[in-house]
């Protein structure tokens, strides 16, 4: 990060910040329901404040339609639990760019914080629309970004107004980035990363990037069933991407051709149908039935993914290792996330995404060195590409 201006290094007393923040939270019956990236953008916020800014808070929350308010995807709840985490009020604008956001933009004192209305109720936010820039920028003398959830897209809370006003990254960002391309540019040995997740076609580019980096690949989850048609095997009504199969045999004689390890299930949990209360049973990866589907790495797969994570002096996880939201089906990704937490001499990062729910749902946040709030952002990084809001602030 030394190329990019940390708030450590900005001038903000008395001067209203502009802060693009990630609070992009589960929300039910009006009341957040895991304030994970609210305290995460924390220290930011006290930094600010403590040097007598006026923050100006601004985020987006969900997939609105971009025309209007939608009160399901309001950031009222938001402003109620910041205001409880900071002691101290928290004023809400009813709009983004408006007059009710301009109003309360022009009311603030030093040490005052205002929090913005969903910018994605707006659609030129995502088109990175120069007017909607500037609109933005008026409400602000500095911008920071500490939102390294959204800083793979080039939208104009993330990458427009930071052209606009003197530019800065928050504690959360430059973190992210240090850390992950840390790990990624120079990992203690062995270095296992496990990915899983849903299909092939999703993470290709992050699975060659990987065999280029790591020593270990461990792979599982709905992909894993697509690397085992690849070998010739049949994977029942399990999820699969056929035009993909032949792509992942090369990525399997590639990581063989360097000297990485690349290990796919030997055996899998399959199930009747995709349900909590469906008949399932262990098979053997080679022997799937037609009619079953495949719900997650089996036991002796787990077994022998953990074997290889205990011995890890780094690890970077992304990906379930198949369907742990089901209780019937979580054992698999459990016994990775433990195995991870287990190895305490380790490294290890968890990249963002269902694997932060994953070791959260298993209570072992806490033994992980770093956990990414960024899953899109932090697949970007281990691929090598640039991130718009990143690169916004060099």
């Amino acid at each position: 990060m030394a190329e990019i201006k940390t708030i450590d290094q900005a001038d903000v007393a008395g001067k209203r910040v502009l802060v693009r923040v990630d609070f992009n939270v589960p929300i039910a019956d009006g009341v957040v329901t895991d304030d994970t990236r609210i305290l995460r953008a924390l220290p930011t916020i006290n930094k600010l404040l403590e040097q007598g800014a006026k923050l100006i808070l601004m985020s987006h929350l969900g997939r609105p339609a971009g025309t209007g308010y939608e009160v399901k995807f309001t950031l009222k709840p938001v402003a109620d639990r910041l205001a409880e985490l900071l002691g101290k009020p928290v004023v809400f604008a009813t709009d983004t760019v408006g007059p009710n956001a301009q109003a309360a933009v022009a009311a603030m004192a030093e040490g005052d914080i205002v929090l913005l209305e969903n910018l994605r109720f707006d659609k030129r936010e995502k088109k990175n629309d120069p007017e909607f820039c500037q609109e933005l920028a008026a409400l602000g003398d500095v911008y920071v970004n500490d939102a390294f959830g959204t800083a793979h897209r080039a939208h104009a809370s993330t990458a427009g107004v930071a052209a606009l006003l003197p530019a800065y990254a928050g504690y959360l960002l430059s973190n992210e980035v240090e850390t992950l391309t840390g790990m990624l540019d120079n990992p203690k040995r062995p270095f296992v990363a496990i990915l899983g997740g849903s299909k092939v076609s999703d993470k290709v580019g992050v699975i060659d990037a990987l065999i280029d980096k790591a020593d270990v690949l461990l792979i599982g989850g709905g992909m894993s069933y697509t690397f085992l048609m690849s070998q010739g095997y049949t994977v029942g009504t399990s999820l699969k991407e056929e035009d993909w199969a032949e792509r992942a045999g090369q990525m399997l004689e590639k990581a063989k051709a360097k000297g990485v390890k690349m290990m796919i299930p030997t055996d899998v949990v399959v199930a009747d149908y995709f349900g909590e209360d469906a008949p399932n049973k262990v098979v053997p990866a080679s022997d799937m039935p037609d009619d079953m589907t495949g719900m997650g790495i089996g036991p002796e797969t787990a077994a022998a993914y953990a074997a290889e994570i205990a011995n890890a002096a780094s690890v970077f996880w992304n990906g379930p290792m198949g369907v742990f939201e089901m209780k019937a089906f979580e054992e698999s990704t459990r016994v990775v996330a433990q195995a991870v937490a287990d190895n305490a001499e380790a490294d290890t990062i968890i990249g963002g995404g269902d694997s932060v729910a994953a070791v959260n749902k298993f209570g072992l946040a806490d033994k992980m060195t770093f956990i990414s709030t960024g899953g899109g952002a932090s697949m970007e990084l281990v691929q090598g590409c640039a991130l718009p809001g990143v690169e916004a602030l060099r």
